[in-house]
């Protein structure tokens, strides 16, 4: 009777570590994915590496797991607290790799295999130790269904409660945590059957107070990072389902950076902001209702805002928590002039192509300010289907322009924008008129954006009549000629099934970064 008790207790006990170690196992490979993507860009890639790499590991994990001859549960027990030592700490780990170490890419392919080979031992002792009192095919059909529950579950808190609530460092000393109260409870509900239970007993204790402080201290740690990543004083950071947003300030220049990607430096973002809105205003005398796609920072609205004829702004931007720290931090909502609280103003967070698919407005000029196409989920922003999208809700003698990367550090990606809209325009908006223009913005480099009016356009009478740091009547058609270096190419289209222009954009980069 006291034998059938105790197997019932370590059977519930192993069974709702199933569970737990399902889920700790894929928010590991989660965190590791999307914090390579903030990191290193390219998102489709680093989740490839990451997912692939853990599943082989997983399977080394499996292979391994048959070379364990005696006390399968002692076993069990080690590998709990070693993933939760190895797999909660994998996040900050990766955080300094590239802060600190020259190559990025081993470190993360050494953390992958580490923690997806301990992940993948798991299942397997946890199959071994319930067969003593089920039938083999009903102990793996159990484990095996909880391992599926338990994923999915992880895959619903990750991106709605664990990314945005506690941030991906946080999110990995948690899970840690989680893997070592496993092997706790064990220890204390299941210490007969156990060997070497001090030293375990030991190891689970520092692991626990190494992780609970990594948990407590984790905004320090990651801000110490940081510090030495971005060299100038760090005013604010946060971390949300989509990005990771970091303000720097050296005096006066302040500095966003989204994914560690600069976006703007007050020094010279009127060089950027300027001519993205006021070359196509400029083109649409007297307009009224203007969108912006992206620009969730004001400051291409704050631009915006200075053509007395605007009556509505619709601004589109993704990420929730970008309009309101511009909106209503003090520093930042300086730097825009309050523009995400004007009146005219109105925020709509939304991915950009489904609000598009659902509003049934016009706009006389619509401007587009989203982030380069360096992943095939931006990519699909860049295309014909987006574009022809966009051109229905132009208005007849509208204009619309949109940012395109470097003329001279992505020239492919550059002209495929050009390419790409005047493929549109031949097919649903004939008369359409295409013009790429390019300034040099020093944080940037030579940078090119694309303008489309639905008629004939001569850039030579285009006014400007506000006030401006950078941009001048004079100067302004003189953004339309191109010096023999930055000649157009031949590229081909961007579209939904074949997003060359993600190619094209890393290609150019890695040939100046590397």
């Amino acid at each position: 009777m006291v034998d059938d008790a105790r197997i019932r207790r370590r059977h519930g006990l192993l069974l709702g570590s199933v569970f737990a170690v399902a889920i700790c196992g894929l928010c590991y490979e989660l965190i590791a994915g999307a914090l390579s993507s903030y990191l290193v860009g390219s998102s489709v890639t680093q989740f490839s590496i990451v997912i692939g790499l853990f599943m082989f590991a997983m399977g080394v994990g499996s292979f391994l797991a048959r070379y364990v001859r005696r006390d399968p549960l002692t076993v069990f027990v080690a590998v709990e607290i070693a993933v939760g030592a190895v797999g909660g700490g994998a996040a900050l780990g990766l955080f300094y790799a590239f802060t600190f170490l020259a190559s990025y890419l081993p470190y993360l392919v050494l953390s992958t295999l580490a923690v997806g080979t301990l992940v993948g031992l798991e299942i397997p002792l946890v199959v071994r130790v319930l067969r003593d009192r089920d039938a083999f095919g009903e102990a793996v059909s159990s484990v095996l269904a909880l391992d599926y529950v338990g994923a999915l579950l992880a895959s619903i808190l990750f991106p709605l409660l664990l990314a945005p609530y506690l941030g991906l460092v946080r999110s990995g000393f948690l899970c840690g945590l989680l893997n070592v109260g496993v092997a706790g409870l064990a220890l204390w509900l299941l210490r007969a059957e156990i060997a070497w239970r001090r030293p375990l007993d030991l190891a689970a204790l520092l692991a626990a107070v190494a992780l609970l402080a990594g948990l407590v201290t984790a905004g320090g740690l990651t801000r110490f990072a940081e510090d030495r990543l971005y060299q100038d004083e760090i005013v604010l950071a946060r971390e949300t389902p989509y990005q990771r947003i970091v303000v720097t300030r050296w005096r006066d220049d302040v500095r966003l950076y989204l994914n560690g990607q600069l976006q703007f430096s007050t020094v010279d973002e009127a060089r950027y902001h300027e001519p993205l809105v006021h070359v196509a205003l400029a083109a649409v005398p007297g307009a009224r209702r203007v969108l912006i796609l992206g620009g969730g920072d004001g400051m291409a609205a704050r631009e915006v805002l200075k053509h007395q004829s605007v009556e509505r702004i619709d601004l589109v931007d993704l990420d929730p928590e970008m309009t309101s720290l511009f909106g209503r931090h003090p520093l930042l909502s300086e730097l825009n002039g309050g523009s995400l609280r004007d009146p005219r103003l109105t925020v709509h967070n939304a991915d950009a192509g489904k609000f598009l698919e659902r509003s049934g407005a016009t706009w006389d000029a619509a401007i587009v300010a989203l982030p380069d196409p360096s992943s095939a989920a931006l990519a699909r922003l860049y295309s014909t289907s987006f574009y022809r999208l966009l051109l229905r809700h132009l208005a007849a003698d509208g204009a619309l322009v949109t940012q395109a990367t470097s003329p001279f550090y992505a020239p492919d990606a550059f002209w495929c924008v050009v390419e790409t809209i005047e493929q549109t325009g031949r097919q649903d908006a004939p008369g359409l008129t295409v013009l790429p223009f390019h300034a040099n913005v020093p944080s940037f480099g030579e940078w090119g954006w694309v303008l489309a009016t639905r008629r004939t356009l001569d850039v030579g009478h285009l006014r400007l009549d506000v006030p401006t740091r950078f941009l001048t009547a004079a100067t302004l058609p003189a953004l339309f000629a191109f010096p023999a270096d930055l000649q157009r190419r031949s590229v081909d289209v961007n579209r939904l099934d074949q997003p060359v222009i993600t190619r094209y954009y890393e290609r150019g980069w890695r040939t100046y970064n590397n």
